[in-house]
């Protein structure tokens, strides 16, 4: 299990003032699913799992919508960009795209989009889907690194964005 990931760190503490009071319950599901990735795809690189973690749902708080993956996708690639890391950016973008595909991403198996499409639907379903993961690496990582308050925060967001969009409640998700 890892527990200090620098790559991941430094993105979600030059962006700590907007989370705000969910900082702690972002950072912690971004542990999660990363380790769960890993967990997945031992072999998958831990910098870009890093990086895809710290982005993928961090548009709801820097672009205040639910309809999230775009500015998810931007502040990722400007990231990318400014690290030198250019040459990432086509599998962290369609790993945060895709990360609530409902179906198994098949175009590159090499990528880490399906491990981590996993990983982060374990980390939401709180262990419910567990795609094999042992239940007692779920439950020490929700032990590691608790909800606190962001498994209830996606509820509120989902009931907000179902009363004011009711024909497209949930527009992250993909067949």
């Amino acid at each position: 299990m890892l527990t200090e990931i620098a790559e991941l760190d430094d993105v979600l503490t030059a962006h700590a003032p907007t989370l705000a009071g969910d900082f702690a319950g972002y950072r912690n599901h971004a542990y999660r699913v990363m380790n769960l990735c890993l967990a997945l795809s031992p072999s998958g690189d831990r910098r870009k799992i890093a990086l895809a973690a710290a982005f993928h749902d961090l548009g709801i708080w820097t672009a205040s919508t639910f309809d999230y993956i775009p500015p998810s996708v931007e502040l990722a690639n400007a990231h990318l960009e400014a690290s030198g890391q250019s040459p990432w950016a086509p599998e962290i973008e369609t790993t945060i795209k895709e990360h609530h595909k409902l179906t198994r991403y098949k175009q590159h198996p090499d990528w880490l989009v399906e491990p981590f499409r996993k990983a982060d639907l374990i980390d939401v379903s709180r262990g419910a889907i567990t795609f094999g993961v042992a239940g007692g690496l779920i439950r020490d990582l929700f032990v590691q690194w608790p909800s606190a308050g962001f498994h209830k925060r996606l509820v509120q967001l989902s009931l907000k964005r179902l009363a004011t969009h009711p024909l497209s409640p949930l527009p992250m998700v993909r067949l």
